[in-house]
Parts: structure tokens; C-alpha cells; sequence
């Protein structure tokens, strides 16, 4: 395959713009680049100009977009023109592998031999996703964490005929659009930062059935407390952090024992209907707000985060310039 450079990138296709697609389609306008977009809904085209309209302030307020053009959406009927001339495919169709294939063979009519697929699934592997595909090293995983436009993390995972060329292709044009791209060595389902979430809301489901605390303090214990530092550092980081001077080494032998206990006692709730109408009513009974004004509240609260984070390491960088991060 011949290697386009990432920041000689001036086009990009997404494919499937529902809420990620549009979410996608709006980080790369504001990085001025053109979005091709292929949508079978008949409303795609109206939805995906709204969104971008509604999100364009906040992408002002974090710095980009001053210069970038959210006009520039091109919409096609067809798959295979949206991704023709398109260096980087970003596919967000449904989370359906069969779905999935009949969408990468119709777009395959139209795709250049250089181009990169990366598909946005939470929880399908890449190696399915290439399985019988034309050039089957050129897919790739890159699953987002929501909303993507203002969420920096994207993870991009290989499958067993992604070719590492790909992968650092791939991860060096995320970074041009202000991603922060972790490379998944081994293919799991639901990746990394999926796995992790869904273990702690395990534990937060258990707790609420278990009726240790209301659903709204068990919430506020993860965001008044571990969730904040969270926002800075990751999980071993903080645990060496909490060792001391024996750091990482001294945490686990000394208290791994009592982890242990804790781990032996976590719940493995099951997710029966009786359980999530147990959820939903409790949930419901402390939150009534539209879901749009929860959704408006937490991108806003994001933006003043990413801007204080953003500001101060570079605070720290300026007076530490050969520190290196985490």
C-alpha cells in the first residue's frame, strides 16, 4: 500500500452518521478538513448540519474552528462515491458485523488502494470486520469514547491482517486532529476503556441492588472522588502515587492482600428485565431533566475540564520542557 502522510490529509469519509458519525464529522470540519458523509437516513443530511451547528460554538471555545469552514459536508447516496479520494474512512454504521460487511463491500467500488478503515465499533473485532475484505490489512478498529468531538481518547486495535504500517498511520493522523491514540496490542471484545467501564458500573449496579447507597451517591462517589483524579491519571499511576516512597511495589505487597478480599466480594449481578426496571425507577425518582440538558450540562462541564487540563500542562511542560508524561 503507498503511504499517505497524515497531515497531507485534506479529506475524510464517514461512513454511517448517526450520533458518533456526526460527532466524527464535526472534529474533523473543525480541524478544516472536507467530510464526505454516506447516511442511509432520509433525515441524515439535516441532522448531521444540526449537530455540527449546535457543537460549533464549543469547538471555538476549545481553541479550533476559527479558521474552519463547518460547510464543508459533502453527502452521497452511495458509499463507494462518499470514500472516493478519501485517504481515512471512519465507519460508524451499525454495531452489526453482517450489517457491517455489506456496507465495506459496496464502499470497496469506490475505495483508493492507500486508504485506511477504521470502524468505530465498541465491541466487534477487527480481525471479523476484515475477514473476506479486498486488502483486508487496511481495516482497522478505531473506537472513540463518546461524544468524539470533545472526548480525546480513540483506540485503535489491528486485527490479525492489519499491518503495522496501518496502525501507525492511523495513529499519527488522530493525533492531527487533537486525538489521543492508545495502540491495543491483543484484540478483546469491547477493547480497553470499555472493559474497565463496564467493570466498575458492575460494581455500581451491585452496590444500588445490594441497597448500599442511592444510585445518586453511588454516582457521586466516582465523580466527587476517584473520577476527578482519573481525569489526570491513570489507574497504576495513581496506585504508585498511593505507595508512597516504595511506590507501585509497596502498594501491592502491603495492601494487595486486602484488594484481594475486595475483589473475592465484588457482585456479578445479572442484567434480567426485574433488575433494569429496579434501576430505571430508582434512577428515575432523582432525575427528571431532559436527557438534552444532562447531554448540554456534561459537554460543557468536558470543555471547562479539557481547557483547564490543556492549560495547565502546559504550564507544566514550560517549566518542566524535559518532563515526560504518563
Amino acid at each position: 500500500m503507498a503511504q499517505v502522510a497524515p497531515e497531507t490529509v485534506e479529506r475524510v469519509a464517514v461512513i454511517g452518521a448517526g450520533t458518533i458519525g456526526a460527532s466524527w464529522a464535526t472534529l474533523f470540519l473543525a480541524h478544516g478538513l472536507e467530510v464526505a458523509i454516506y447516511d442511509p437516513a432520509p433525515v441524515c443530511e439535516r441532522k448531521v448540519r444540526a449537530f455540527v451547528a449546535s457543537a460549533w460554538p464549543t469547538m471555538i471555545r476549545l481553541g479550533l474552528a476559527e479558521r474552519a469552514d463547518p460547510d464543508r459536508l459533502r453527502f452521497h447516496g452511495d458509499p463507494a462515491e462518499a470514500v472516493e479520494g478519501a485517504p481515512v474512512v471512519q465507519e460508524s454504521g451499525p454495531e452489526n458485523l453482517a450489517a457491517k460487511h455489506a456496507l465495506f463491500a459496496r464502499m470497496e467500488q469506490g475505495l483508493g488502494r492507500d486508504a485506511i478503515v477504521a470502524s468505530s465499533t465498541s465491541g466487534l473485532l477487527p480481525s471479523e470486520l476484515q475477514a473476506g475484505r479486498t486488502l483486508p490489512e487496511r481495516y482497522l478498529v478505531a473506537h472513540p469514547f463518546n461524544p468524539p468531538h470533545l472526548m480525546p481518547l480513540v483506540e485503535l486495535v489491528g486485527g490479525r491482517a492489519t499491518a503495522v504500517p496501518v496502525l501507525e498511520r492511523a495513529a499519527a493522523f488522530y493525533r492531527t486532529v487533537g486525538k489521543r491514540p492508545i495502540t491495543i496490542r491483543r484484540e478483546m471484545r469491547g477493547h480497553v476503556a470499555n472493559r474497565m467501564q463496564v467493570a466498575l458500573y458492575r460494581e455500581a449496579i451491585h452496590l444500588a441492588l445490594e441497597g448500599a447507597a442511592s444510585i445518586e451517591d453511588i454516582d457521586a462517589a466516582i465523580a466527587y472522588g476517584p473520577g476527578l483524579r482519573w481525569a489526570i491519571m491513570g489507574p497504576h499511576m495513581l496506585h504508585h502515587l498511593a505507595g508512597g516512597e516504595g511506590g507501585l511495589r509497596h502498594l501491592l505487597e502491603h495492601i494487595g492482600p486486602g484488594i484481594e478480599t475486595w475483589w473475592n466480594d465484588l457482585g456479578r449481578p445479572d442484567l434480567t428485565p426485574a433488575v433494569i426496571d429496579r434501576l430505571v425507577e430508582a434512577f428515575d425518582r432523582g432525575e427528571r431533566r431532559p436527557i438534552q440538558e444532562i447531554a448540554a450540562e456534561r459537554d460543557a462541564l468536558l470543555v471547562g475540564l479539557l481547557k483547564s487540563l490543556a492549560d495547565t500542562r502546559r504550564a507544566l511542560a514550560a517549566a518542566k520542557p524535559d518532563a515526560q508524561g504518563f
